[in-house]
């Protein structure tokens, strides 16, 4: 099934081009930009006093705080917060994202400063910018794996988690068929984090199907907004628990 979804991806995006590039246009003219969370992008969840635990969010907009006012609403501060209460430690949190970076581009300008202090588990957030760039499984999976790379270099073997790349037929701002060619496109990068989860030392992480509930995006229609970004950390944080 997995090997038939970039062939799908690919011959749907083809012969609809025309009309894909048309409908991409008109949903960049007509799709709110919203910012990202405005408050500095650290923080600490959990009880002052208990073990403490180092956690690092590194991605595109979702580690930005794209969709809610402060980062404690966002993917990072809920997920500190959940796993606070599954592991009883004190959480100190660091989120580093950047609105519409890929996986080479969080690489090459955010891993220096984001990897500057130690840090005891890593959460990667990517896949919706290289979906978007028409980017190819291979083409990906090899930019996600240099990521994980150049992180244990900088970090050590600490673990590293991958959030699954939500699957963008989701999405209730693409209208059709935009939306179904970017959900075979989205579908197919996720595979191949599902096949990175072989590497030791990092896991896989589906998306929660719960956040993707239009009710549960932010106001554009793109992203999560407060709801579905406590939906998918309090998803990850039961993973991320059984691992530090």
């Amino acid at each position: 099934m997995n090997a038939v979804r970039p062939l799908a991806a690919t011959a749907a995006t083809v012969l609809l081009a025309p009309a894909l590039l048309a409908q991409g246009m008109r949903v960049r003219r007509d799709t709110p930009r919203l910012p990202p969370a405005t408050e500095d992008a650290t923080g600490a969840a959990g009880r002052a006093g208990a073990p403490e635990l180092r956690l690092l969010t590194l991605g595109e907009s979702t580690v930005d705080g794209v969709g809610v006012d402060s980062h404690t609403d966002g993917l990072t501060g809920r997920l500190a917060i959940a796993l606070a209460g599954h592991t009883g430690r004190r959480v100190h949190w660091l989120a580093s994202g950047r609105t519409g970076a890929n996986a080479r581009r969080v690489r090459r300008e955010l891993l220096d400063s984001a990897c500057a202090a130690p840090a005891d588990a890593v959460v990667i957030a990517l896949g919706v910018n290289d979906t978007i760039e028409l980017r190819s499984p291979a083409a990906f999976r090899r930019d996600m794996l240099a990521l994980v790379v150049a992180v244990r270099a900088r970090l050590g073997r600490v673990p590293v988690m991958l959030a699954g790349v939500p699957p963008m037929d989701a999405f209730p701002t693409l209208p059709q068929p935009l939306r179904t060619v970017l959900g075979l496109r989205s579908r197919a990068l996720d595979a191949q984090l599902a096949r990175l989860s072989q590497v030791d030392g990092v896991w896989h992480v589906p998306a929660a199907r719960a956040a993707l509930r239009p009710e549960h995006f932010a106001a554009d229609g793109f992203h999560p907004g407060a709801h579905g970004y406590r939906i998918w950390g309090e998803q990850l944080a039961g993973e991320l628990a059984r691992l530090v």
